[in-house]
């Protein structure tokens, strides 16, 4: 059994270097054997420090792929990887940076590993993560339909550009990461303290789960619950960032598409039983 756990990392690693060689040869180009092998390293390395009950495992794996994707690639590189980004790639028809991001990371990848990107990769929730609300101290809200608002708002925002034949568009999509980046922190630290909630962000304004939640649904990868371990003292439900009902083993279950893989149900439960 022990050794089956550490063949997970192992499994992991090996479909994001497949990744990352099939792209570089592909594209011709050695950036994304170094792009998709570090991320793949890095969650691996998280994916084993959590085998090995370390309780930060999953923040490291934040830290290290929030941070490269955030300051080397956003800052640095000047590459656009939110939405606006991914709009702006698609209407030039270009399979670069930001759509092979998004096809990887949040639209096919999710039918493998669920919304992994939400607990391990973004750099919003990377920093959110760090305010003192990790336990949901309110009820969740049924204001989630925000999200496809500010989905709309970016489809709308690049389109323009587009229709209008707006010079310099690179450029603009860098400030668009800048400025963009800026309001989603201030909202989303604004709302944690409001909801006392961090993660109150990613449940009702973030557009990119309008792409990751019904991919999630048919996850290969998902939390289930041994029903003869389980005691149903209801810890896992309390301790879930996302309020996801992870005793119920259907894919219709309470916030199934928003279970983050963050594994604090795993860590918490008493018996065993997830």
């Amino acid at each position: 059994m022990q050794i089956k756990k550490y063949l997970l990392p192992i499994i992991m690693l090996s479909i994001f270097e497949t990744v990352a060689v099939v792209l570089w040869l592909t594209k011709d180009n050695l950036f994304y054997l170094f792009n998709f092998s570090y991320i793949g390293l890095s969650i691996s390395l998280g994916i084993f420090l959590f085998i090995r009950k370390y309780k930060h495992a999953r923040r490291i794996v934040q830290l290290l792929v929030g941070l490269y994707m955030l300051v080397y690639l956003g800052l640095i590189c000047n590459e656009n990887m939110q939405i606006e980004g991914f709009w702006y790639y698609l209407f030039t028809g270009v399979f670069e940076a930001a759509t092979i991001h998004y096809a990887v990371a949040k639209i096919f990848g999710p039918l493998l590993f669920g919304r992994g990107w939400c607990g391990y990769a973004c750099w919003t929730a990377m920093v959110l993560d760090f305010l003192p609300y990790k336990i949901p101290k309110n009820p969740r809200k049924n204001i989630g339909w925000i999200r496809y608002i500010t989905f709309a708002a970016s489809f709308i925002f690049v389109a323009a550009l587009f229709l209008a034949k707006v010079g310099n568009i690179e450029r603009i999509m860098f400030w668009a990461f800048i400025i963009g980046n800026i309001v989603y922190y201030a909202v989303g630290i604004a709302l944690a303290f409001a909801f006392k909630d961090n993660r109150a962000f990613c449940k009702y304004i973030c557009p990119i789960t309008v792409f990751l939640k019904p991919m999630t649904y048919f996850s290969l990868m998902r939390i289930t619950c041994n029903k003869e371990k389980c005691i149903n003292c209801g810890k896992c439900k309390r301790v879930c960032p996302m309020n996801v009902d992870v005793t119920d083993n259907s894919r219709n279950r309470l916030n199934g598409t928003e279970c983050i893989k963050c594994m604090e149900c795993v860590m918490n439960c008493p018996k065993g039983a997830l």
